[in-house]
């Protein structure tokens, strides 16, 4: 089984319930290609470094999925026709980071830093 992270940019004007079903609709579609959903991350509406289909920002959706290489060919084919999606990309990894949640507020991680000291 290979691990990889996989991450989707949903349009800005996506509502917090279309971002739900998409992370929902995606992720049936792991299960169904007998992959499993390790951890999903809503990384919230973010800036986007270029302007894409005239958005400036987008709705980053972030999968870490254990799987063969069908679920990701399964997963990118379905999101290439999806109108509410901007962008995907997926990466294959040797390991997953559980623990560092890399989009949550500063002060967070910084309670989580003094605690460990």
């Amino acid at each position: 089984m290979n691990l990889y992270e996989h991450t989707i940019i949903a349009r800005q004007d996506a509502s917090p319930s279309e971002i739900k079903q998409l992370t929902e609709k995606y992720s049936r579609i792991v299960k169904k290609n007998e992959g499993e959903i390790i951890k999903t991350e809503n990384w919230g509406l973010l800036d986007l470094s270029y302007i894409i289909k005239k958005n400036k920002k987008g709705s980053y959706i972030h999968f870490k999925i254990k799987g063969k290489g069908n679920v990701i060919n399964e997963l990118e084919k379905n999101e290439a026709i999806d109108k509410k999606l901007l962008r995907y990309l997926t990466v294959r990894v040797k390991k997953f980071d559980l623990e560092t949640n890399y989009f949550g507020k500063k002060e967070d991680s910084e309670k989580k830093e003094s605690v460990k000291n």
